[in-house]
């Protein structure tokens, strides 16, 4: 019964999460561009792609590489761009907190966010079901291999790309596919204004800081709204069962 109940949710995985494939694949195949682009060789491409795994970092960190910026604001970058897998995994980690730490680790690894946002509208609630690991396997595997199908196309196809092409448009075309699907409420709205602005003020920072700012302050305001929201929700809840107890 588990078995069947396992195959249903792969199946159901893997028909979700299909329509997102190709702009994954896009993405990485724009990402494995820009690598080539910033003067990487063919292994330290191959080994980013593989081992970082993470588009919005390694773009971010290309143009740092490129101008020979200090590691620490190197990683500095990365580390901030990718915060938001810290959130991530606080969502994920109920659902799977039965598994030992080596399965969750290679989980998150793998976990992107895309497969957070659908695994999330399957299985909003934390308690005990069955075929939520499936389902996110579904979700992730193809996610990983549509990326790295892309990402080493575009690295080997790197050199043969004009700088004319305009790759930095077609990156954030790309990122946008994927992003906007993302932003399922009002906080995350706000949190991607609020970064949008903040970028575009502070465009002309050094090392790209504008960045980090963007970021820090863009998932701050989407988090403190985000409460606000939810502390907003559960007073007119509790509102509305006090007058109804009162009624009674």
């Amino acid at each position: 019964m588990s078995f069947d109940s396992d195959k249903a949710a792969f199946k159901e995985g893997l028909k979700v999460g299909a329509p997102t494939w190709f702009g994954i694949g896009a993405w990485g195949l724009v990402v494995g561009i820009a690598m080539i682009k910033a003067g990487l060789t063919l292994p330290q491409a191959l080994g980013m792609s593989l081992l970082v795994f993470a588009g919005s970092a390694q773009l971010a960190s290309l143009p740092l590489l490129a101008a020979h910026a200090p590691a620490w604001v190197i990683f500095a970058t990365a580390l901030v761009v990718n915060l938001r897998f810290l959130i991530f995994s606080a969502i994920l980690a109920p659902h799977f907190s039965h598994l030992p730490w080596r399965t969750r680790a290679w989980l998150g690894f793998m976990t992107g966010d895309i497969a957070v946002g659908l695994f999330m509208q399957r299985y909003p609630e934390s308690g005990e079901q069955k075929g939520k690991l499936a389902y996110l396997k579904a979700l992730i595997f193809p996610n990983w291999l549509s990326w790295q199908a892309g990402s080493i196309i575009g690295i080997l196809l790197g050199s043969q790309v004009p700088g004319s092409w305009g790759l930095g448009f077609a990156g954030t075309l790309a990122i946008l596919c994927i992003m906007l699907p993302l932003i399922m409420n009002r906080a995350a709205f706000a949190g991607v204004v609020v970064a949008g602005i903040c970028a575009l003020l502070a465009v002309n920072l050094p090392y790209k800081l504008g960045l980090l700012l963007a970021v820090l302050l863009g998932m701050g305001t989407a988090m403190m709204l985000e409460e606000f929201l939810e502390g907003k929700k559960t007073g007119n809840d509790q509102a509305g069962k006090n007058t109804g107890e009162e009624s009674t």
